[in-house]
């Protein structure tokens, strides 16, 4: 963590990156990193939770946690996945196979 403030010109040069940065992940249809897209509780009544992040390049990680995500959890099973969609189909994949379980 920078305890210093930038300087006019970095903070610039940060702003300017950080907007072309979002024009193409809107052009490409990426999500930014960390953006939470799918959440959903693996069984009625259950404490495990099934959680789809994007990693901020097209692809994402399948989490299934136990806990209060994201500050206080224990993580159940973790994959990733070279794109969001194949990641949201795992997880309600896992959803519906734990629920019918």
């Amino acid at each position: 963590m920078n305890s210093n403030p930038l300087n006019p010109t970095d903070r610039q040069l940060i702003s300017r990156l950080q907007s072309q940065l979002d024009e193409v992940r809107q052009r490409l249809n990426v999500s930014a990193p960390g953006v939470v897209l799918y959440r959903a509780d693996v069984s009625y009544g259950d404490d495990e939770v099934a959680y789809v992040e994007a990693d901020g390049l097209g692809g994402a990680v399948l989490r299934v946690v136990e806990g209060n995500y994201p500050v206080d959890y224990f993580t159940r099973k973790e994959m990733k996945f070279s794109t969001e969609a194949e990641a949201v189909r795992a997880a309600e994949a896992f959803r519906t196979a734990e629920s019918s379980a």
